[in-house]
């Protein structure tokens, strides 16, 4: 059973291998067993998590994750998707953030902004899903989606113009940096030469698109 699933650490947080052939209810036990075994390790941290090697449904990913908190008492802010095309973006995000986390300078939040809904942060944010057309986020830190951009955000919400935007994907309605705000056909057109994920920054008096990824 202990091969069934194995764990590795990294700089991000755990690797959790999973054995693609037995039955979930067989997994669930290993995975049981292998984190009741290290679970002194765990307490308390904060971490990323990958899942890999199995194909997990979103029940059966949510499940896993409530067993190894239960568990262990890991508190998992982010779980890393291992997708080439975004792998270095997710660990970048997690990198950086997971050290404000640590000193309550940020959150996160899991799920996608559909129209009409806002959501509002007094730090800085991670959004780990979409921002629709319609959507509108406000911080007073940075705001960093992991996702696409289709709606409104205001970064640096209390006057901070070294705030900055991340996301996957921009193409916002509207963008505003502490009391800058972009003019939406020169973000449209700048986003169409950017390939990738992009960073908005203020320089001067204007936002700017950058790729977020040389």
């Amino acid at each position: 059973m202990d091969r069934l699933v194995t764990i590795k650490s990294n700089r991000y947080g755990i690797e959790v291998h999973l054995n693609p052939e037995v039955s979930f209810e067989v997994l669930l036990e290993s995975v049981a067993a292998k984190f009741k075994d290290s679970a002194k390790f765990f307490e308390g941290a904060k971490m990323a998590v990958t899942f890999l090697d199995r194909k997990l449904s979103d029940q059966e990913e949510q499940t896993i994750l409530g067993l190894i908190a239960e568990i262990t008492g890991i508190d998992i802010v982010c779980i890393i998707d291992r997708d080439e095309t975004n792998e270095m973006t997710y660990k970048s995000i997690v990198e950086n953030t997971l050290t404000n986390i640590q000193k309550r300078e940020g959150q996160f939040y899991r799920g996608t902004l559909s129209k009409r809904q806002v959501l509002e942060s007094d730090s800085s944010i991670i959004i780990l899903g979409d921002v629709e057309l319609g959507a509108r986020v406000i911080a007073k830190g940075n705001v960093v989606i992991v996702g696409s951009l289709s709606g409104s955000v205001h970064a640096g919400a209390s006057g901070n113009r070294d705030a900055f935007i991340v996301a996957l994907s921009m193409q916002p309605k509207q963008l505003r940096i502490g009391d800058i705000e972009a003019k939406r056909q020169v973000i449209y057109q700048e986003s169409l030469n950017i390939r990738g994920p992009k960073i908005a920054v203020v320089d001067g008096r204007r936002i700017y698109l950058d790729p977020l990824v040389d």
